[in-house]
């Protein structure tokens, strides 16, 4: 079965943190929400808290992850950008060829730690500059080799 880690900051964005947990679920993949907050508990940009089904300090080495995923909505996207340990493990996870996926303001996540160069990409409108070493394509979803992005929830 595939297996996915999402990342939760505060601030993330619901409809595009949890409606991607719901359908991949539902599709039958294994989807683990991890708050990055040192805490189980995340809120969202709207006030609304979320447990976290792991915090990120628990995690270890992740050998097992088909896909590390990152939702937008800010200052959720930002608050992730600041966390050098997930910035370290999309690194790992792109240098094992395994897959990203970003929504919205968190392609910026990507650009930031360098795994955008030389690759297509999209993001909310207003971003573009933070896609450090994409091309932008200004798509809904943009699919590049092993990375993902997408516009918003859409």
């Amino acid at each position: 079965m595939a297996k996915v880690y999402e990342f939760l900051a505060n601030g993330f964005e619901e409809v595009e943190a949890l409606a991607p947990v719901d359908i991949l679920r539902r599709g039958g993949v294994e989807v683990k929400t991890v708050s990055i907050t040192g805490s189980p508990l995340v809120e969202s940009s709207h006030g609304v808290m979320v447990k976290a089904d792991l915090q990120i300090e628990d995690l270890g080495v992740i050998d097992d992850a088909d896909m590390l995923l990152i939702p937008g909505g800010m200052p959720g996207a930002a608050n992730l950008n600041l966390h050098e340990g997930l910035r370290k493990l999309l690194v790992e996870q792109n240098e094992k060829g395994k897959r990203l996926g970003a929504i919205c303001a968190a392609p910026m996540v990507l650009g930031s730690v360098g795994v955008l160069r030389g690759k297509h990409a999209t993001c909310y409108p207003g971003f573009e500059k933070r896609l450090t070493g994409a091309e932008y394509t200004g798509e809904l979803c943009t699919i590049d080799g092993n990375i993902t992005t997408g516009k918003g929830p859409a």
